[in-house]
């Protein structure tokens, strides 16, 4: 599983408001993600984990350093490269599914094969075995406002993986969720990276998600460590 990097983080930095009253979001953070992690990122709120995530996924650049993602310098890329890079080797997963609500659950799952222009058949293909994975076969023509909100999640993690991404950054998938739900849709996505090899970084204060970490990486203060 080692062998292969898929995130590189070199020295960096970010700096908000540098010219009144400067605030040090992160500071020198190194971190090194390898094929097929399932990794935690903790920490308290404000300590700097979403200013990590948006860096990430090249939605903000920092002030100083460097990402690489699968080899690609991401903090060198223009806006629309990142745009590009970003629907080509992310998926994303959010606390709010962020379904698009007048689109059923097929579409919304094919909604970026689409935008990559992939074949119907490779799309319906993949949106098929997604759907059996996640247990979801039934729900195919429905709208995100006729499913429960444990199956709204599931329909986001099919969404994230349809393109078979590298890099999955699940932003707090089971705050919403109760017990149940949240336990059920961890154990399917740790299958899922256990099948498909994807890796998954989780920004989380969820401790069962930190029980299904294979890493947890601590930031507070802008400052990151090992656990």
């Amino acid at each position: 599983m080692k062998e292969d990097i898929i995130l590189q983080i070199e020295d960096l930095s970010k700096t908000y408001q540098e010219k009144t009253m400067p605030v040090q979001a992160l500071q020198k953070i190194n971190l090194t993600v390898y094929q097929g992690e399932f990794t935690a990122l903790v920490g308290p709120s404000g300590g700097g984990k979403t200013t990590l995530f948006n860096l990430i996924a090249g939605l903000d650049l920092p002030t100083s350093g460097k990402i690489l993602i699968n080899n690609t310098e991401i903090t060198a890329l223009s806006d629309a490269q990142r745009i590009l890079f970003r629907r080509n080797h992310l998926g994303f997963i959010f606390q709010s599914n962020n379904l698009v609500p007048v689109l059923t659950v097929y579409e919304n799952i094919a909604l970026i094969m689409q935008l990559q222009k992939q074949a119907k058949k490779t799309i319906r293909e993949r949106v098929l075995l997604l759907v059996e994975k996640l247990f979801l076969e039934n729900q195919l023509n429905k709208l995100p406002r006729e499913l429960s909100g444990g199956q709204q999640q599931r329909v986001a993690v099919a969404r994230a993986l349809a393109t078979r991404p590298p890099l999955v950054l699940a932003d707090e998938p089971t705050a919403n969720l109760d017990l149940k739900n949240a336990e059920n849709l961890l154990e399917l996505m740790k299958k899922l990276n256990e099948e498909e090899g994807t890796t998954f970084i989780f920004s989380t204060h969820d401790a069962r998600v930190m029980h299904h970490a294979q890493r947890i990486v601590k930031i507070e203060d802008g400052i990151l460590t090992m656990i």
